[in-house]
Formats: structure tokens, C-alpha cells, sequence
């Protein structure tokens, strides 16, 4: 448990977003807007929560960090968010009446989550060579 809360202060805005996916997934019913008329809305709405959650988690990693851990960066800002896409779609289809799990959302959610990698490989990359090198220390 006190892993979770250091996780939580750590990375306190991925883990609002991860909340309000959870939310959002779950909601019984949406109100209906002008936007359901444009094509694959719905779709693109699932690549913009989960590429811009996954870009939030990498934004804060980076903040806190100045070598990657690649293996946690896979684990936890690529493989974590895709896995948790499944397991809700899984859970709006056998678990719910009023939502329904897709492989296109899923499709949506793992692409928008691939495309923050690369966003957050940028931001290091561009961070990296804004770097001072009289500032760095050998550690």
C-alpha cells in the first residue's frame, strides 16, 4: 500500500487520468453532443484519453528523472495502459449491460498509447540536448 501512495505522489496527474478513464468507461450513458455526428469520434476520443494520459505519464517520469529506465518505461507507460484497455473492454462486455467492449477502441487506446511513446522519446531527446553539460555531474 504505501508503494501505491508513493506512486500516487509521484505521479499525481497519470494517476487522475487513470482515474477518469476508469469513470468515463464505466458511465451508463453519455449525453449526446454535436460531435457524434463526425466519424469515428468515438475512436478518436479513446486515442486522445490514452495517448494523452500515456504523455502525461512520461512528462512526469521525465520530470523526476534524467536517465530512462526502459524497462519501466515499458512496463508502465506503454504494456500497463494497453493491458488496462483490454481488461475494461473486457469488463464493458461481460460485465455491464449498458457499455460495450470493442476491438476498435482497444485498436484506438493501444495506438494512442504507442504514439505517446514516441512523444515522450521526443521530449527526453529535445530535453537531453537542451541540457547544460557544464551543469552535469558524474555520478
Amino acid at each position: 500500500m504505501q508503494k501505491l501512495f508513493q506512486f500516487v505522489r509521484k505521479y499525481p496527474f497519470s494517476t487522475i487520468c487513470i482515474i477518469v478513464i476508469w469513470m468515463l468507461s464505466f458511465l451508463p450513458f453519455f449525453p449526446e453532443t454535436p460531435l457524434d455526428d463526425i466519424q469515428f469520434i468515438d475512436k478518436w476520443t479513446h486515442f486522445i484519453m490514452y495517448g494523452g494520459t500515456c504523455t502525461v505519464i512520461w512528462w512526469e517520469y521525465l520530470r523526476k528523472h534524467t536517465i530512462l529506465n526502459k524497462q519501466k518505461l515499458f512496463l508502465f507507460a506503454w504494456l500497463a495502459p494497453i493491458v488496462m484497455s483490454g481488461v475494461i473492454e473486457l469488463l464493458q462486455e461481460y460485465c455491464t449491460t449498458t457499455r460495450s467492449g470493442e476491438w476498435l477502441d482497444f485498436a484506438s487506446n493501444s495506438t494512442g498509447v504507442t504514439v505517446a511513446v514516441v512523444i515522450g522519446l521526443l521530449i527526453y531527446f529535445v530535453k537531453s540536448l537542451n541540457k547544460d553539460p557544464r551543469h552535469d555531474t558524474l555520478s
